[in-house]
Formats: structure tokens, C-alpha cells, sequence
């Protein structure tokens, strides 16, 4: 294997649209009734909405890359996180997957790291993160890198409301 990591453009919008799906569906498919869940995939993963956020200045996406073929990524962006405390100025870490045969291997946690670094590329500001409420491994690694809940809120997945937890890393941390 032969992996890397790299800023994604504009032209990456159909990759990352396919990527998206597969991973979303790879993770959490077996929770949803079919239709439900390709209504979702078609519309939170559409290739133009993958554009538009590829081309946003206000965002950033990674693809972890194994030759020519994308297995991972991460996105970040201004938090858009049903809380109270969300500020403006404030980061959040949208969406962070591996396919489960490259995981294991840190490439996870290497794609955190570049998040991070472009999330707090102006100095430290408080970064939030939605996590499905079932999904005890993401919970035990955001914890490590100092990040805590703080609240609730639901995620349609068509008819299906799942519960996820917003985590919260103060500025100060």
C-alpha cells in the first residue's frame, strides 16, 4: 500500500461524492431501510453539493489515497451544530471515514491531525464535532484529543431520526 493524503479540489467532487456513499453505507448501511437510505446518500452526497463544498473557501476536504483509488477523508468546515454555545468563528469536523480495509493503520487519526491543523490554521478557536450516539470507537478517540459531550440533537436519515452526541473541544484545550 502505498497511502497518502491530500487536499482535495473541485475536480475530486465525483470521487469524493462516491467515496462518501461508500463509506457512510460501509459504516452505518445496515441501519436503515434501503429506500431511506439511498434517498439520504442522494441527497447529502450528491456530486454538486460535494462541488460546491470542494470549491467554498470556508471549507476543506482531505482524501486518503491508496494509489489512484480514494479510501478515506475528512472534512471540516464552520460549525453547523444544533447548540446554543455555537459561535461564529467556531470549527467543526464534519465528517471523518476510512474504509474498513485501511483501517487500523493511524490513517485515521492522520486524517484528524490534517483537519485540525487547517481548522485552527488562525490560532485556537473551539471546534465541535456530531457523533452518532452508538459509535463508541469515534467517542473514545474524540475524548483522547480532549473533546467532551455537551449535547444531543437527531440526524434524518430519511424517515429515521439517529440519535448523535455533539462534542465540544473548548478553545482554551
Amino acid at each position: 500500500m502505498s497511502l497518502r493524503i491530500r487536499r482535495a479540489v473541485p475536480a475530486d467532487a465525483a470521487t469524493l461524492s462516491s467515496l462518501a456513499a461508500r463509506t457512510f453505507t460501509e459504516t452505518f448501511g445496515h441501519l436503515y431501510p434501503s429506500q431511506d437510505l439511498e434517498s439520504f446518500l442522494d441527497d447529502a452526497y450528491a456530486v454538486e453539493k460535494q462541488a460546491v463544498i470542494l470549491a467554498h473557501p470556508d471549507y476543506a476536504v482531505w482524501l486518503l489515497e491508496d494509489g489512484d483509488a480514494a479510501v478515506g477523508h475528512a472534512a471540516a468546515g464552520p460549525s453547523g451544530l444544533p447548540h446554543p454555545d455555537v459561535a461564529r468563528g467556531d470549527g467543526e469536523l464534519k465528517r471523518l471515514y476510512v474504509l474498513a480495509s485501511h483501517q487500523n493503520g493511524g490513517w485515521g487519526g492522520k486524517l484528524f491531525d490534517e483537519a485540525q491543523r487547517w481548522l485552527l490554521r488562525d490560532g485556537p478557536r473551539t471546534l465541535w464535532i456530531g457523533v452518532w450516539s452508538q459509535n463508541l470507537g469515534a467517542q473514545r478517540f474524540y475524548a483522547r484529543h480532549g473533546f467532551a459531550q455537551v449535547g444531543t440533537y437527531e440526524f434524518p436519515v430519511g424517515r429515521v431520526r439517529d440519535l448523535e452526541f455533539i462534542l465540544r473541544r473548548p478553545a482554551a484545550s
